[in-house]
């Protein structure tokens, strides 16, 4: 009998985090991008979730529905906020896609607890912020909001407008950064699980070179360049293809 599908929040380390979760299988973790919500992932899996999994699907602390009374956010400890989820929900072990902060958040939980992932899409990712992404990282602010962004914002981070000016000032403070995103290759070597890396080569924020020094620190790792991909090189016309391959890579181990 397929698992029922459901969604709510569950309070873990001081905060209340939506979740959904659907489908049969083998747990797969969903981790969308920074001020993004986990629905983004729709976008991607037009056609549905992926085959065969029991995919688990939070919104980030601070984004979406979750929401954040410490104010705080960092990479790490929201690696501990989804082991936690992992915990409430029973989950041991899972595979998992993270995208840009989601695949941060995945490095995190991959040297954290390495038993916990068995595998791990990780989509334009970093080991540390480079110049060109704290440089776009200062620029982040609602003062540039729109009346169509500030609606778009209010519709996806439900909180009102304090938790998204506090989401965008914390994305800006990132800027400042210099101990949480510090991966060395020492570090990223310990990472047990199988990895395939998916970067795209024309990435502003995230030289292509960063994924290649993952790539070749990471033990059990396979790395796609998407040929002229940005940032988030998954959307659009490139999602049919991420799908397909990310598939791919989740099931040939089991």
């Amino acid at each position: 009998m397929a698992a029922m599908d459901r969604s709510g929040t569950v309070p873990v380390n001081g905060f209340d985090m939506y979740f959904e979760e659907r489908g049969d299988g083998a747990p797969l973790l969903l981790l969308h991008g920074g001020s993004g919500i986990g629905a983004d992932w729709k976008h991607v899996f037009t056609d549905g979730d992926p085959a065969g999994f029991r995919v688990i699907v939070p919104d980030l602390r601070g984004h979406g529905r979750s929401t954040n009374p410490s104010g705080v956010f960092t990479f790490r400890q929201v690696a501990k906020d989804v082991l936690a989820l992992l915990d409430h929900l029973g989950v041991q072990r899972a595979s998992a896609i993270g995208l840009s902060a989601g695949a941060k958040t995945l490095l995190h939980v991959a040297t954290q607890q390495r038993d916990r992932v068995d595998a791990m899409v990780l989509v334009s990712a970093t080991p540390r912020f480079p110049d060109e992404a704290r440089a776009a990282m200062a620029q982040l602010s609602v003062d540039a909001f729109s009346d169509a962004e500030w609606t778009m914002h209010r519709q996806r981070h439900v909180h009102g407008d304090d938790q998204i000016r506090l989401l965008f000032a914390q994305m800006r403070g990132l800027k400042d950064d210099d101990t949480d995103m510090a991966f060395t290759p020492a570090q990223l070597a310990t990472i047990t699980a199988r990895t395939l890396i998916v970067h795209g080569d024309r990435d502003p924020l995230y030289p292509v070179e960063l994924a290649l020094e993952m790539y070749r620190a990471i033990q059990k790792s396979a790395l796609w360049v998407v040929p002229g991909g940005e940032h988030g090189p998954i959307f659009g016309a490139r999602a049919k293809a991420f799908r397909e391959t990310a598939h791919a890579f989740l099931v040939a181990g089991g």
